[in-house]
């Protein structure tokens, strides 16, 4: 039977009190990728793929609280270019691993710009080691950031979405990125604990844009590839490192901070009004098996 064209047809629905109905500003093109006046809280934003955001999300008009664990210096440069930007901004110091520290971070970033709009996890880190060598420290501290980092941000975001309720900022009620990795995907010997930790975001960030759809909270992720950044310099410090990593990336370059970050600007945009849970590659084709080319 066509629901669709049977009235008298019983479909379940969400309970009316889960339906909430925004009165959202006309979609012109205008504001389809602009952030201006939301504000946006980016975790890990000292250098790398958080800077780039923090910086992008600046350039579409959002002001931005920079979260570090430990470079305060990094995170004050980043804060002094979106000064420049005409943007207010702040540097906050937080371990995402810890409960109390996330939460004393967005009192902070609440307390400072009156609400979050959008809130990137993007916090993560690597501790290597063959499996039969890798301590429980390795596991846990890979393990606290990369994953429960991320359920404490959201968990964090979340509360405070609900709290401030609809303004005429945004389609949406908030925006969530949780910044995953081609590792969700691709097993990656030697790295069990990032590897796990990131096969965990995607389903994390998968549940909670289910859960959180009828309220109009958009869950999305972005898994990223080979990126220049300094966590992963000797991938492409040398010739040969860089020609074997390009064996791997089908569309033959290294991936730039940016690139990632202009992923994370349309996500948090009302042009991806729409689109949750979702994960966006942004690898250069790495994940689709660029070793069978040739040899089917």
């Amino acid at each position: 039977m066509d629901h669709a064209a049977d009235p008298s047809a019983a479909v379940d629905a969400p309970p009316a009190s889960t339906l909430i109905t925004p009165q959202p500003r006309p979609l012109t093109p205008e504001w389809l990728t602009t952030l201006a006046g939301q504000v946006a809280l980016v975790s890990g934003a000292s250098s790398g793929i958080g800077r780039a955001v923090a910086l992008a999300l600046g350039r579409s008009g959002a002001d931005v609280v920079v979260n570090f664990a430990s470079d305060s210096q990094g995170a004050g440069h980043v804060v002094t270019e979106l000064h420049a930007l005409g943007r207010r901004a702040i540097a906050v110091q937080a371990d995402v691993s810890r409960e109390a520290d996330v939460e004393a971070m967005f009192a902070r970033a609440v307390s400072e710009f009156g609400t979050l709009h959008i809130v990137v996890c993007n916090a993560g880190l690597q501790r290597d080691a063959p499996l039969e060598q890798m301590t429980l420290e390795q596991w846990n501290t890979v393990i606290g950031v990369n994953l429960t980092g991320q359920f404490l941000c959201a968990r964090a975001a979340v509360r405070e979405f609900k709290r401030r309720g609809f303004d005429d900022r945004s389609v949406a009620l908030g925006k969530i990125i949780c910044m995953s990795s081609v590792h969700q995907r691709i097993p990656w010997a030697g790295h069990a604990n990032y590897a796990a930790s990131k096969g965990g975001v995607m389903l994390l960030m998968q549940t909670m844009a289910q859960e959180l759809a009828a309220q109009r909270i958009r869950v999305n992720g972005i898994a990223p590839g080979a990126i220049r950044t300094p966590i992963n310099t000797a991938a492409w410090h040398t010739r040969q490192a860089r020609d074997e990593l390009m064996a791997l990336v089908p569309y033959g370059r290294i991936g730039e901070p940016d690139d990632v970050a202009r992923a994370a600007v349309w996500l948090a945009s009302d042009a991806a009004d729409y689109v949750t849970g979702a994960t966006l590659f942004v690898d250069g084709g790495m994940t689709l098996y660029p070793g069978f080319v040739g040899r089917g």
